[in-house]
């Protein structure tokens, strides 16, 4: 797989990710039987995220607040990503569990040695989290590397991009797709911004996707059709089970669907060149009108307008040739309805 690829012409078919995050809740069991589901939907890959609690928090006073469908829960960040921390005995297992299926295992670490880790064992793309795109060190680590790395953009400026960018390209990295991404959880529609995503592909010359927080599966599939090359979607197996991001991510019916919606978009997508398909070749004389006798019309008649109308099917003469059949005479008796050809006129 390569989700590096062009933004003009004819694109390879989008790669779609299942996010399952922290989704798993801290239980290997569950993330086993995400990664099996996310399968069955149809996705190319898995992500999980190999972090280290305490690489981005040491304030165990900092809180998180998120809705869930018996109201909104507040409780401490540390605590929250420490429960879902999974150790890297359980990423291998996740790991083969995608490889005896023949789904895409890629994760998000927070450090260095977790790049070398998910390299070490065989994974062939990285990414990484909106929040570490500032994190140049984890951005080079991730270029030396040589894995394919995604990047996400959420709440970054131009700049922060542009710096991230180089900080790949500077330290030998070749293989990068940026994501577009709104770091609102869910994403209301006024705020996703998908315009960018042709815009990131040509500001940085590399290939662009998007990394959806929205509700459904509409802004995914129309991200497609703006030539998103990666998708990346958030996916439980249960909306209604306890944590922060259940409650926006897909479940296995919704994933189906923009699965089949994705295809859908991008065959749909066709060629630039004008012209009929090969199926409506077949049908432009069947379809298509041809000039007709409006009445029944005698020989010698000069034809004027009202003796002209337009009818199927399209193998006669053409109405585009109404102006060359008026003031010609008929040379024979024309019933209504027969079409018109040069043998009928002097």
């Amino acid at each position: 797989m390569q989700p590096a690829c062009s933004q003009t012409g004819s694109q390879p078919p989008c790669f779609l990710i299942a996010e399952i995050g922290i989704n798993h809740n801290g239980s290997l069991e569950l993330a086993q039987r995400s990664i099996e589901a996310a399968k069955q939907c149809g996705v190319d890959a898995v992500k999980f995220q190999n972090y280290v609690t305490t690489d981005f928090i040491s304030d165990h006073s900092l809180t998180y607040q998120y809705s869930r469908p018996n109201g909104t829960i507040t409780e401490s960040q540390y605590d929250l990503f420490k429960r879902n921390e999974l150790s890297d005995e359980q990423f291998i297992l996740l790991k083969r569990c995608c490889d005896s299926i023949g789904i895409e295992f890629l994760s998000t670490p927070t450090n260095r040695q977790g790049v070398e880790f998910l390299a070490g064992i065989g994974c062939r793309m990285v990414k990484n989290g909106s929040d570490y795109l500032v994190n140049h060190r984890l951005v080079a680590a991730m270029a030396c590397s040589g894995l394919e790395t995604i990047l996400s953009t959420g709440m970054a400026t131009l700049a922060e991009i542009d710096e991230a960018v180089s900080t790949f390209k500077v330290a030998g990295g070749k293989d990068l797709t940026l994501l577009h991404c709104t770091s609102t959880y869910p994403t209301p529609a006024q705020d996703l911004n998908l315009r960018r995503i042709p815009v990131l592909a040509n500001a940085f010359g590399c290939p662009s996707g998007f990394s959806d927080h929205s509700e459904g599966i509409t802004a995914a599939t129309a991200a497609v059709v703006l030539g998103a090359s990666v998708i990346e979607k958030h996916f439980t197996l249960d909306r209604s089970l306890p944590g922060p991001d259940h409650h926006f991510s897909s479940d296995p019916a919704e994933m189906a669907q923009l699965v089949a919606a994705v295809r859908y978009a991008e065959a749909s997508l066709g060629t630039t060149t004008l012209g009929p398909t090969e199926a409506e070749l077949s049908s432009r004389e069947s379809f298509r009108l041809s000039c007709v006798a409006a009445e029944a019309i005698e020989k010698g008649t000069v034809l004027t307008a009202s003796h002209l109308a337009f009818r199927r099917p399209g193998f006669g003469l053409p109405p585009k040739l109404e102006s060359a059949l008026i003031g010609r005479t008929t040379k024979v008796e024309l019933k209504k309805g027969d079409i018109f050809n040069w043998s009928h006129l002097q």
